[in-house]
């Protein structure tokens, strides 16, 4: 019997229509196009607009465009992986939120929480109840309302983050073709450099911290860039090495949207050339979990059945990982 790999089948991503430009955000706070686009490669980022609109919102026009895609009803949709910073609520999961929505009635799901990582160990995760044969469809969702938990007087991150979802459904295959490999790492101590100070059982909301404005996402850019330049770079040629695979072999990188110099970064350390990566920041910022995801729903049409492709990706807290993947089909 041939081995089973989960196959990624169909994909499909939604942005918000509001574009927040470089030049709207020099009338919020102290910067500039030039300073902006020189250290990050951002030019603009959509932003969701609209009363009582969440992260699950956006998904529900990402994931409806794919199943009209592959052909599916969401009835056929087994389990729902939502991966995203911003949930609708703490509780219930945006997943089962996502699965009313949709009607998705038959699937159970939950959220994972990894920040920017969450789609590669959401795909990876999936992988594994497709491996085993548990499940034949399972629906991997990368998505973020940054614009929620984004301080507009802060410029070290409001220039960077962005609203969108982009979504995988993952499906047995038994050519050889889907996930091959994944690496996933985690470093706890990097609480204290990425992250949000308030609104977890550690310091549950009040005035003070309200006041603080410790509900907003915080991050020390120095030692961010430089964990994130050598991490992502090291475990994007770490699983080459351990694949035996060449620059040559690999037909795409799609690395996390955090930062142009980043991306730069790790294509270099792989020996890949431009023309291989998936670059969308300057359009969209950095999504979080929804980077990955966007970047192969707009490329699709140019991936070809057999190619092997590269996923790379650090996230707050720390997390950082690489999966390894061979594209299972021709886009019609």
């Amino acid at each position: 019997m041939s081995k089973i790999h989960a196959a990624i089948t169909a994909v499909n991503g939604y942005v918000p229509d509001y574009v927040l430009t470089n030049a709207e955000l020099e009338t919020m706070v102290d910067t500039s196009d030039e300073w902006i686009t020189s250290r990050t490669g951002i030019k603009e980022r959509r932003i969701l607009k609209g009363e009582g609109l969440g992260t699950s919102d956006m998904a529900v026009h990402a994931v409806n465009g794919l199943l009209k895609k592959r052909g599916i009803d969401a009835k056929e949709i087994e389990l729902i992986i939502f991966c995203t910073t911003t949930p609708d609520f703490t509780f219930p999961a945006t997943a089962n939120v996502l699965a009313d929505k949709i009607g998705a009635t038959n699937a159970w799901g939950y959220d994972l929480q990894a920040a920017c990582s969450g789609f590669i160990f959401g795909l990876s995760t999936g992988a594994s109840f497709i491996e085993s044969g548990r499940h034949k469809k399972v629906l991997v969702v990368g998505g973020d309302k940054m614009s929620s938990i984004i301080n507009y007087e802060d410029r070290t991150t409001c220039i960077i983050f962005g609203d969108g979802c982009g979504c995988a459904l993952l499906e047995p295959n038994e050519e050889g073709l889907g996930i091959q490999d994944s690496i996933l790492r985690t470093d706890g101590s990097g609480r204290d450099f990425l992250g949000m100070k308030a609104g977890g059982s550690v310091k549950p909301a009040t005035h003070e911290t309200i006041d603080a404005r410790e509900h907003y996402a915080h991050q020390e850019g120095p030692t961010v860039f430089k964990f994130a330049v050598t991490n992502m770079a090291d475990v994007a040629a770490e699983i080459m090495e351990r694949n035996s695979l060449t620059a040559d072999d690999v037909a795409w990188l799609v690395p996390h949207q955090a930062n142009k110099r980043i991306i730069d970064a790790t294509a270099n350390r792989m020996g890949v050339t431009t023309d291989k990566v998936m670059i969308n920041i300057e359009r969209y910022g950095n999504t979080t979990n929804g980077t990955i995801p966007l970047c192969l729903w707009e490329w699709e049409s140019r991936l070809k059945k057999g190619d092997n492709i590269v996923l790379a990706a650090f996230g707050g807290g720390f997390t950082w990982g690489s999966v390894y993947l061979k594209w299972a089909y021709d886009t019609k």
